[in-house]
């Protein structure tokens, strides 16, 4: 059962211990940890990185994308964790600043029209490229638990 954004994000990255590139070509490692963004402050071993490993890198990613978001939308912390958490997880995906072009959906979160945010997520590029992550963090923005 999920219920919260580390066991959330687990689910959607998914693990790889070695480096690889994703789908838009950057060289990710962990649980979607973005290598040319943020490298690691040590080498990589040959045989990759062990999930204590790459949980403790997931725990400093989250954390930097929920201080951002905050700083950028100071509202945000005070939605329910689920939903706040859709954004973390969305931010997590496509970064903080792709995120906030979310303006739509943003607004109606932020006045706490949750079904015509999570109608304005169905309505992007995003949607239609992330699939089930995308459906099931739909549900979570409308339903306001974890999903």
């Amino acid at each position: 059962m999920i219920n919260n954004i580390y066991d959330q994000l687990k689910r959607d990255e998914g693990f790889r211990s070695h480096v690889y590139k994703d789908t838009v070509g950057k060289s990710t490692i962990g649980y979607g940890h973005n290598l040319d963004a943020h490298p690691l402050p040590y080498t990589i071993p040959y045989d990759g990185i062990t999930l204590d490993q790459a949980d403790a890198i997931l725990r400093e990613d989250v954390h930097a994308v929920t201080d951002k978001l905050t700083r950028l939308l100071p509202w945000s912390d005070s939605l329910s964790c689920p939903r706040f958490c859709v954004l973390v997880n969305m931010a997590f995906n496509m970064g903080v600043e792709g995120l906030v072009e979310f303006h739509h959906m943003l607004s109606y979160a932020h006045a706490g029209d949750y079904a015509n945010a999570s109608l304005a997520m169905t309505q992007s590029k995003w949607y239609n490229e992330v699939g089930e992550r995308a459906a099931r963090l739909v549900q979570q923005m409308a339903l306001g638990v974890w999903q």
